[in-house]
C-alpha cells in the first residue's frame, strides 16, 4: 500500500502500535482513506489538534458515528483532550441530539474511561443551581447571541412559550455555564452536532453566526468543517458551508 509517512505517523499518534484489519481485508479502501483523512485533511490548514478532535467527536456524535466515537476517545486523549472536556462534550450534546441519540455515547464514553483507569464520576463542573440556571441561562444567551436574547425565553405564543424558557434555563443554564469548555468551544461543538446530524439548517446558520459573534471566524468555521468532512462526508459539509456563507453576509449587513 502507498500511504504517505505523514499519514501512517499521524495515525501512529492516533492508535500507538494498532494493526488494522481493515488495511488486511481492504488494502485499497484504507490506502486512499488513510491518504486522505490523515494526511491531506490535516494538513489543509493550521488547527491544532486538540480543537480537531473536539470538533471531530461532536461530529461523530451529531452523524451517530459509535462505532469511529469509540476509537476517537482514546485518539483524541493522545492529542492532549481531557477526560473533562470530552465528557463535557457528551454532555452537551444532550441539547441538540437528544437523550435518545446521546445515551450510547456517554455510556461508550464511561467504558473506555473504565478501561484506561480514569476514574469516574469526575469532578464537578456545574456553576448553577435549580434556582439560579434560568437567570444565568439567559446571561449566556445574551452573551452569545446578543442583547435581543434578554426576554426571549418570555416571547411565543402561550402555549409553547415554556419551550423558549426551557432553552434559557435547560439548554444554556444547565450545560453552557459548566466549566470544563468555553463560550467558543461550545458554540463550535454545537456547529459540528447540527451539520452532523443535517435538516438543521436554520439553526446552523443561526450558530454559525453565533459563532462569528464571539470570535470563531468564517475562516475557523470553515477549518471545522474541512476537518470534519472525513466523518460526515461531502453532502453535509457542503450544506454547512452554505450555511456559513449566509451566515457571514448576514454579519456583514449588520456591521453596514
Amino acid at each position: 500500500m502507498a500511504i504517505t509517512k505523514a499519514a501512517k505517523e499521524y495515525h501512529e499518534k492516533m492508535f500507538p502500535e494498532y494493526v488494522s484489519e481493515v488495511a488486511m481485508t481492504d488494502p485499497e479502501y484504507i490506502e486512499r482513506l488513510d491518504n486522505f483523512t490523515f494526511d491531506e485533511v490535516v494538513n489543509q490548514d493550521d488547527l491544532d489538534d486538540r480543537t480537531r478532535f473536539m470538533a471531530i467527536l461532536a461530529t461523530l456524535i451529531g452523524c451517530q458515528g459509535i462505532d469511529e466515537f469509540r476509537a476517537i476517545v482514546p485518539a483524541s486523549l493522545n492529542f492532549g483532550l481531557t477526560p473533562v472536556e470530552i465528557k463535557e462534550i457528551v454532555y452537551q450534546a444532550t441539547d441538540y441530539c437528544g437523550i435518545g441519540r446521546v445515551l450510547p455515547f456517554l455510556t461508550a464514553t464511561n467504558e473506555i474511561f473504565k478501561d484506561l483507569n480514569i476514574e469516574l464520576p469526575l469532578p464537578g463542573q456545574a456553576t448553577t443551581t435549580m434556582e439560579d440556571r434560568l437567570e444565568k441561562g439567559v446571561q449566556t444567551q445574551v452573551d452569545i447571541f446578543g442583547d435581543g436574547m434578554k426576554e426571549f425565553y418570555k416571547s411565543g405564543p402561550e402555549e409553547s412559550r415554556h419551550i423558549n424558557r426551557w432553552l434559557a434555563g435547560n439548554c444554556f443554564g444547565d450545560y453552557y455555564t459548566r466549566n470544563g469548555l468555553d463560550y467558543r468551544q461550545r458554540e463550535m461543538i454545537t456547529f459540528c452536532f447540527l451539520s452532523a446530524q443535517g435538516g438543521c439548517e436554520p439553526q446552523l446558520t443561526s450558530h454559525a453566526v453565533a459563532n462569528m459573534r464571539i470570535g470563531n471566524d468564517k475562516e475557523y468555521l470553515i477549518k471545522i468543517i474541512s476537518q470534519c468532512l472525513p466523518y460526515i462526508g461531502y453532502p453535509r459539509s457542503l450544506n454547512a458551508l452554505g450555511c456559513v456563507n449566509k451566515a457571514a453576509e448576514q454579519i456583514a449587513a449588520q456591521n453596514k
